[in-house]
């Protein structure tokens, strides 16, 4: 009860704080217009036809897909792409920063560089819509089901439903334009959480929308338990094991390496500053959810090849490969999260500048000779450090994919989701906090109990 009566107090003092009130509003009014956008179904769709396709195929990869639009991309609505396109453009852009050079020193130059590959990324998003949007179209088109006794009804409305006509033509032109628009005017949406809201605005999009579908699970998975598909015992579990990871996310989130630093004796002044104590933290999930959001989207392209080529074998046996559930796709996936976790770190941190910054600070590691050495010491303790963080969120995105087999749920216990709900929660959590603590308000987390721990 301490607790809850905490939290209340720290959010009424959130509420109290006009420029902290303004900006939560804006993000909540944001995410409310997002939501809206993903009712919204594209011209020339019949929903109550799709909405029968997707129940017969909502455990394939389309259903994880679906669970990041909320819903959306199920019903063919204006934001059925979600923001993943924007994510793949990320993902590409730093891929090349790699081996480009140019890409390599716009990355160097701060502000202005990065300003600069924002503009190339979100170019970059309008192609990679367009494509799958495209994609998408031809899907619909091609989607035959059994419908109020007819065999082989179109998911597409009759006006649109002419074969190769000129009207089938106009609605993958119209459904393009009209999904593409969509995902440029989510991007912006998040650009405006990000720069006049509160928190990452990209990831509190995917956050919404994963959250969205909460509601719907929860009273299905009730609905099962009244109907005595699943023992009670079953739902004890279920219950059991989302708690356990709820809480070890937020365990690993939490949890740091702190490097000890020293500072030298200053004059400041008249007055002549003593050598100083402090510490170089370094989370033990140094990459947070990113990997995960990355390795996701890729993990969506063979699905989508093999939609958009659906008379091939050899692509439809490939695509299966990669659904939810396959032993190829969880040892394919946790390995992608692995090398994108190693891959982001090296992005964040650069060991070198972290050495210079010191040097100039005239601060240095005890026992570590400065400049180089440093360096080398920094990049050994992040390496060991990246490791535990690589495994843990790769064992936290499979292992819930065969429970959900193994326990009979109803509803996808994604660690995926759960760990973007939780890692974006906190995110967010922490830089209302920091707004708090400079109005000399207490904030939600509380020292020694989600903040702060060490990590060996």
């Amino acid at each position: 009860m301490e607790t809850i009566k905490k939290t209340l107090n720290a959010f009424s003092n959130a509420l109290r704080i006009e420029d902290l009130r303004k900006k939560i509003l804006f993000t909540l009014g944001i995410l409310v217009l997002y939501r809206v956008g993903g009712h919204i179904t594209v011209p020339g769709i019949d929903p109550q036809r799709l909405a029968s396709f997707f129940a017969h195929n909502k455990d394939n990869l389309f259903g994880l897909y679906d669970s990041f639009t909320g819903g959306a991309f199920a019903k063919a609505t204006i934001f059925a792409l979600g923001i993943m396109p924007y994510i793949s453009a990320s993902i590409a852009i730093q891929l090349l920063g790699s081996v480009v050079p140019t890409i390599q020193m716009l990355q160097k130059e701060g502000a202005e560089g990065r300003a600069k590959l924002n503009q190339w990324t979100r170019y970059f998003t309008v192609v990679l819509a367009i494509i799958q949007s495209w994609g998408i179209a031809v899907w619909l088109s091609s989607i035959r089901i059994n419908y109020a006794g007819m065999q082989g009804v179109s998911v597409l409305l009759d006006s649109f439903a002419s074969g190769d006509g000129w009207g089938n033509f106009g609605f993958k032109v119209l459904t393009t334009l009209t999904m593409t628009t969509g995902t440029i005017f989510i991007m912006y949406m998040g650009e405006q959480i990000t720069a006049r809201g509160v928190g990452n605005g990209i990831s509190l999009i995917i956050f919404a929308g994963i959250v969205s579908n909460l509601p719907r699970a929860i009273i299905h998975e009730f609905e099962q338990f009244r109907a005595g598909n699943n023992p009670l015992m079953t739902e004890v579990i279920i219950i059991a094991v989302v708690l356990a990871i709820v809480t070890f996310i937020v365990f690993m989130e939490q949890a740091t390496r702190r490097i000890p630093l020293q500072s030298p004796r200053r004059v400041v002044g008249r007055k002549v500053m003593g050598a100083q104590s402090s510490y170089l933290p370094f989370k033990v999930n140094t990459a947070g959810v990113i990997p995960v959001i990355f390795a996701s989207s890729i993990m969506f392209i063979p699905a989508m090849i093999g939609s958009w080529i659906p008379n091939i074998s050899w692509v439809q046996s490939f695509a299966i490969a990669f659904l939810p559930g396959h032993i190829s796709y969880s040892i394919i996936f946790a390995l992608l999260i692995i090398f994108f976790t190693y891959f982001y770190t090296a992005i964040q941190y650069n060991p070198n500048d972290i050495a210079d910054n010191l040097k100039k600070s005239g601060g240095f590691i005890p026992g570590i000779r400065p400049g180089r050495k440093t360096a080398e010491y920094i990049d050994h303790i992040l390496t060991r450090i990246t490791l535990p963080g690589a495994i843990f969120l790769a064992l936290i995105s499979v292992v819930p994919l065969h429970l959900k087999e193994y326990l009979n749920m109803s509803f996808y216990l994604g660690g995926t989701s759960v760990l973007i709900v939780v890692g974006v929660a906190l995110d967010t959590l922490r830089q209302i906090e920091s707004q708090l603590h400079t109005k000399n308000y207490d904030g939600f987390l509380k020292h020694g109990r989600l903040r702060g721990r060490n990590a060996s």
